[in-house]
């Protein structure tokens, strides 16, 4: 089967997980905006539901544990009760360390935690979401990150979780080649939510890590309402892939020679090593 080169959003009906705040509620709003119905899944009930009030009847709340296979299940069926189909997935639900840290001295709960939610928690909500996509031809949209192809010191946990989503969501996209359903794979750089305060305002040594190992214009935070416009325009493209901000895009394109320059160069210097030290105490 040819795969369609557009998808209208207009009527459609989008599961967003993550939904509750940053990356998740700008990007129901934006689809809201698209004509599209949401089903707004999120672990804290308290921001979904103001936001379910926010948005109306195109919005479906449903509270939700992505770690949990079972009521990610049920949301997928409540898309398909309430709306009559589920045409896209956006496995966005992600979290992070509550303080930078270096493998040695980060906490194995906290760890395990991260990989159930941000790595299984795609895994589980894609495989839950992907009968009823398949029925339509529609999307999928998993959220990876620039650490996917940047070195993740003092954020490794991270960093290993987002590089496995985007496996994932490439190798996703290939296996639906010729269905008629595509997937793709989202790169927020720096957004600026909630996630990214212990790296950008809370902690002095990983500011000073940032601010050595990446220049200016890539450290800077966007907002989350630009990011929510590059996914609604990636989804109606069928994108298989969305680097947003662009300026990410030759840091990808270029991975393997900056990989290999950027380790060589932390192996080297001193005062990132120093800084790290102060992760490891």
């Amino acid at each position: 089967m040819k795969r369609n080169s557009t998808l209208s959003l207009r009527d459609r009906t989008v599961l967003v997980t993550g939904a509750g705040s940053g990356i998740g509620a700008a990007t129901s709003r934006a689809l809201v905006t698209a004509g599209a119905n949401v089903v707004l899944v999120d672990i804290h009930s308290d921001p979904l539901h103001k936001l379910a009030t926010e948005l109306g009847p195109q919005s479906l709340p449903v509270v939700a544990d992505v770690t949990d296979r079972t009521v990610v299940d049920a949301a997928a069926a409540a898309a398909v009760t309430r709306f009559g189909s589920l045409d896209i997935c956006f496995a966005n639900a992600g979290i992070a360390a509550s303080k930078p840290t270096t493998i040695r001295n980060s906490s194995e709960h906290e760890f395990e935690r991260i990989l159930e939610v941000d790595l299984l928690g795609v895994w589980r909500t894609v495989r839950s979401c992907l009968p009823e996509i398949a029925k339509v031809n529609g999307h999928i949209l998993v959220t990876s990150s620039v650490y996917a192809f940047v070195n993740g010191i003092g954020n490794a946990l991270y960093a290993m979780a987002k590089a496995g989503v985007e496996s994932f969501g490439r190798s996703l996209r290939g296996e639906l080649a010729g269905t008629g359903t595509t997937a793709g794979v989202l790169y927020p750089g720096w957004v600026d939510t909630p996630i990214i305060s212990a790296s950008h305002e809370q902690h002095s040594a990983s500011q000073e890590l940032i601010q050595l190992g990446f220049p200016g214009a890539l450290r800077t935070p966007i907002t989350a309402e630009r990011l929510a416009e590059a996914v609604v325009r990636g989804i109606e493209n069928r994108s298989p892939r969305i680097i947003c901000p662009r300026r990410w895009i030759p840091v990808s394109a270029t991975r393997g020679v900056v990989n290999v320059i950027t380790d060589a160069v932390i192996d080297r210097h001193r005062q990132m090593q120093s800084l790290l030290r102060q992760l490891d105490r």
